[in-house]
């Protein structure tokens, strides 16, 4: 796996770029989800909003501007495949795009990435939920994927364009905060995560993961006098 050594590195490649296949009937308030995503073939449209093809049900809690592109780590789904003896094909995660040769999770927020003439910017880590565990099948998968933490990112578009299977993807810049995805979503790092706070660019739900993140800390330090 490569490392993130400076900017204009030239990591990985995505192995799939997947899109709704169809939405599914889940027993919810909101009684269907666009989870069931696979890959499609051919130059894909990547817009603002997401890829040409795709989109979400649940528009409180998924997509927008900030959460326009999901990504998973191949490495990351063969840890889960192995675990769980089942294949965990590109979509399974419900993700955009599964890709190889990097670590996702890792990814510093506000990373931006270069691929084909689409270029990218990860803005916030994926948080399971329970239309996440129904879809898997499996028991505790919620509880299961967070403890793991392996849980992939959110991008946004910054120049839309096309994206294809086989296309490289090259990191290009990586903020000097060095705060990852991986991070935000353990949250247990109070330093550490204050300085997203200062980051102009910084998501709005990755703002308010931050803030309450150091509000449970702040609860927990009072506790303990």
């Amino acid at each position: 796996m490569s490392a993130r050594v400076g900017n204009e590195a030239n990591v990985g490649n995505v192995l799939a770029v997947c899109v709704v296949f169809a939405d599914i009937p889940q027993p919810r308030a909101i009684p269907i989800t666009a989870i069931d995503k696979r890959p499609v073939a051919g130059p894909v449209r990547i817009e603002p909003l997401g890829p040409e093809g795709d989109h979400v049900c649940d528009t409180k809690h998924h997509g927008g501007l900030d959460q326009a592109v999901y990504v998973y780590g191949e490495d990351e789904a063969q840890r889960w495949s192995d675990e769980l003896g089942k294949p965990v094909p590109p979509g399974w995660f419900g993700e955009n795009l599964r890709v190889s040769g990097i670590s996702v999770t890792d990814a510093v927020i506000g990373e931006r990435w270069r691929i084909g003439n689409v270029l990218l910017e990860a803005t916030a880590p994926r948080i399971p939920c329970v239309t996440f565990q129904i879809w898997t099948g499996e028991k505790h998968w919620v509880r299961r994927f967070a403890e793991r933490a392996d849980v992939g990112a959110y991008f946004r578009v910054l120049e839309p364009g096309t994206i294809s299977a086989g296309d490289s993807i090259e990191i290009v810049d990586i903020p000097t905060h060095g705060v990852t995805v991986r991070d935000l979503f353990v949250a247990t790092d109070a330093d550490r995560l204050a300085r997203l706070l200062d980051e102009p660019s910084l998501s709005d739900g990755s703002r308010y993961l931050v803030d309450a993140a150091l509000r449970r800390m702040d609860r927990r330090k009072d506790r303990s006098k």
